[in-house]
């Protein structure tokens, strides 16, 4: 039986990442989590199962595990603008930077593979579009959101020193806008936000004049993803794209929401925050030739999909 750890758990990719791992009967999850921005509500289904395991604990802190570790998920870190900005900044990077040694170092000792989730944020405000994994991107180091990108473009360099210095086995993949069943409703990321005020009846903000671009995956294309490239072997480390090549401006996203749930529903606009980026789609060209992977699930579906779950939770 092969045992995996995912850290960062009980958040929305952990979630739905566990509950789909654990759909094979020849693995053992453990998920940690210190329930941060997770919630233990999003397990509850899993507790009862014998190869299920939560440990709450901060990856900030040494992580000790008493058994053989195969594989780590490493997605322990606040994924939103609302969760990492103001005073929880300091925390969101302490996350990030001694998230990553501590799980480098478990995986160092068991031999584990061990997978980053870094993020489409270590580009920044692009200046080449789509955004290929070669660029090196264009962030503000020390801007409101200097937190998050800064904090995975340091993971990442620090899986990459410890695959050449101490031979461990990584996978790093730069993930896009994901959204999908699970999602907090108070997250702050664009999805969510429309869907929850326009199911309480509210207007739908938008920040900035709307034209901005984003690009929509839905949850269970990248836990495909994840997995597949979990399983590529130990020359493949990355990093590799994983998000929807589809693009759309948040003023089409709105809209969308808005004709499905209230279509008399009014906009409102507010200005747009700092180093939001303008344009974002990924190049997923080394997805599809080096994991067979892209995205099935259209943005129609996957809204709709969406939808369905946040009607269960309001």
């Amino acid at each position: 039986m092969k045992t995996i750890l995912i850290t960062g758990g009980t958040g929305f990719i952990g979630t739905n990442l566990c509950n789909r791992l654990i759909q094979d009967e020849n693995n053992k999850i453990i998920c940690l989590d210190n329930n941060y921005t997770g919630s233990l509500k999003n397990i509850e289904n899993l507790i009862d199962n014998s190869r299920f395991k939560f440990i709450n604990h901060d990856v900030i802190n040494p992580i000790e595990i008493d058994e053989k570790i195969d594989e780590i998920y490493n997605l322990a870190c606040p994924a939103s603008p609302a969760s990492y900005q103001g005073k929880h900044a300091i925390l969101t990077t302490k996350t990030c930077i001694y998230g990553a040694i501590n799980a480098l170092d478990l995986a160092v000792k068991n031999n584990a593979k061990i997978l980053q989730a870094s993020t489409s944020e270590i580009y920044g405000e692009p200046l080449v579009h789509p955004q290929i994994e070669t660029y090196f991107g264009n962030v503000n180091p020390n801007g409101i959101r200097s937190c998050y990108d800064e904090g995975k473009r340091c993971a990442e360099s620090l899986f990459f020193d410890y695959y050449r210095i101490y031979g461990a086995k990584i996978k790093v993949v730069r993930i896009f806008n994901t959204y999908g069943p699970k999602m907090d409703k108070n997250d702050g990321r664009v999805v969510s936000n429309f869907i929850y005020q326009a199911l309480l009846g509210k207007d739908l903000t938008i920040y900035g004049n709307g034209a901005q671009t984003r690009s929509f995956c839905y949850i269970d294309d990248l836990i495909n993803g994840l997995i597949k490239m979990m399983a590529t072997q130990d020359d493949i480390t990355g990093p590799i794209n994983l998000g929807n090549d589809g693009e759309f401006t948040i003023s089409e996203l709105a809209n969308l929401i808005k004709e499905k749930i209230n279509p008399s529903l009014n906009i409102t606009y507010k200005p747009l925050p700092s180093d939001d980026p303008t344009q974002r789609r990924p190049d997923i060209s080394k997805a599809k030739e080096i994991l067979n992977w892209q995205p099935e699930i259209k943005l129609e579906d996957g809204l709709n999909k969406t939808i369905a779950y946040f009607k269960g939770i309001i």
